[in-house]
């Protein structure tokens, strides 16, 4: 077993094939998993990110609209070993009182990336994707894609993309050179598939979110992992828990790499 690094399009980047999401570490409120939660302690949040990087995984997945998960990454990852790529979004923001809002305005957008800055204790972000609500293409028409790449151009990040919901923003995105996107792919989720390709001949690297369902998928884990990482466009997987004895079973179900 061997958790493996994939590159991530031909934006220079090298990612674990399991990423851990860390929505679980800042909100556990207007979630969609099967079961409550409780947030983790420090400590408990730490020995988690601990585990990751022992088991090899170099990827976190965050979000400003994952409540204090930016803020709880900046002050922890010091006292983690290791070293962590950090994909973050923008565009959809979070209040446990009145649930997410959207603003992919020039504005919004270049706040956003000065407060992740800020909270995750950086001078540059690795990956910034739009947390697109499923209006892909009129987030993309309004210019949201071309205000990252011109925040990229200016070093404050090495990677941009989208995080969509609907085949035709994805191809949009490609269309605008995102060099990552994000899509939905598990056995009830089959639609995104042709972006793989897609994304892989445009020198693009996919991130896989939702492979086992938030949860609720009942299919094998080792099966989904083998379909998945058949295809080489795939770089990697988000899979969000607090677990650890399944944050082990799922780097262990991994397929070889040769």
């Amino acid at each position: 077993m061997g958790v493996g690094l994939r590159a991530l399009g031909t934006s220079g980047l090298q990612l674990s094939r399991i990423g851990l999401g860390t929505v679980k570490l800042g909100r556990n409120t207007d979630v969609k998993y099967p079961t409550a939660f409780a947030l983790p302690s420090d400590a408990e949040a730490i020995a988690l990110l601990t585990l990751a990087a022992e088991l090899g995984i170099n990827y976190l997945d965050t979000a400003p609209a994952y409540g204090h998960a930016e803020a709880r990454l900046g002050e922890l990852l010091p006292e983690v070993p290791g070293s962590f790529q950090i994909v973050t979004k923008v565009g959809e923001f979070y209040d446990p009182t009145q649930g997410s809002h959207y603003d992919f305005s020039d504005r919004a957008i270049e706040s956003s990336i000065e407060q992740s800055l800020g909270r995750l204790q950086r001078d540059q972000l690795d990956v910034v994707l739009l947390h697109s609500d499923g209006n892909d293409c009129h987030h993309l028409n309004q210019g949201a894609l071309k205000r990252l790449n011109a925040l990229k151009n200016q070093g404050l990040i090495s990677a941009v993309g989208l995080s969509g919901k609907t085949l035709e923003g994805g191809r949009q995105a490609l269309a605008e050179g995102a060099d990552v996107l994000m899509v939905t792919l598990n056995p009830d989720h089959s639609e995104e598939w042709p972006l793989v390709e897609e994304a892989m001949a445009a020198g693009a690297g996919i991130l896989v979110k939702k492979a086992l369902g938030s949860g609720h998928l009942t299919h094998s884990i080792d099966a989904i992992f083998a379909n998945l990482f058949a295809h080489p466009g795939v770089t990697s997987a988000v899979i969000g828990t607090l677990n650890p004895d399944h944050l082990r079973h799922n780097c262990h179900a991994l397929p070889t790499e040769n």
